[in-house]
């Protein structure tokens, strides 16, 4: 049976997430408040993130930074783009 959550990014009643997609209490408070369609969005987000800063996710800075977007994007009233960003067609 499909799991529903009350989507903090949202403001829906949506399906949730399988299991948490982060670990620790970020990855956990996700799991309980926001809807697979909300963490779609974050993962295109942090990919524009990760390209727009030239990022490398095994660089423990760039780790610590998307994680604090992440918490940003859905929990701290959204997190912003790059500045200069042009959407690509």
């Amino acid at each position: 049976m499909t799991r529903m959550v009350k989507c903090v990014l949202l403001g829906e009643e949506l399906e949730g997430l399988e299991r948490p997609p982060y670990p620790g209490d970020l990855g956990q408070r996700i799991f309980e408040q926001v809807s697979k369609q909300a963490w779609q969005q974050w993962l295109q987000h942090q990919t524009m993130l990760i390209n727009e800063y030239r990022l490398s996710v095994i660089d423990p800075k760039a780790r610590k930074f998307l994680a604090e977007e992440m918490q940003k994007f859905f929990f701290g009233g959204g997190a912003r783009k790059p500045e200069g960003y042009v959407p690509g067609k």
